[in-house]
């Protein structure tokens, strides 16, 4: 069940979320979930147990890259930015995303 103030992510968004918050340039892990939260105006929370993992196994999938930095807080963090392989997924998922949000609307529409 969907909590209205709390709805959960519809399954295999999390991905094309991160991909699309990190389109911009590199984010550290906490700056990913806090651009999600503030696209979302605070709808979406995507928790580290969620975040970390899929950061992983988006390592794996090549989809991203990561090195060591510094944060604005001079802490040091994992920075994660797209490969080319990512951006290639990003735009897969977003058109087929968008295409599911048709359909949905259209038979959200009938009568």
């Amino acid at each position: 069940m969907v909590d209205s103030q709390n709805p959960e992510l519809l399954p295999g968004t999390l991905y094309m979320m991160i991909l699309r918050t990190l389109n911009p340039g590199p984010l550290h892990g906490y700056a990913i979930a806090k651009r999600i939260r503030d696209w979302s105006k605070g709808d979406l929370q995507i928790e580290d147990g969620s975040l970390y993992p899929a950061l992983n196994r988006m390592l794996l999938k090549g989809w991203l890259k990561a090195e060591w930095g510094v944060t604005d807080n001079n802490r040091r963090a994992r920075f994660y930015r797209l490969t080319p392989a990512g951006r290639k997924r990003l735009e897969a998922e977003s058109t087929a995303f968008n295409k599911m949000i048709r359909a949905i609307q259209l038979v959200m529409r009938t009568s």
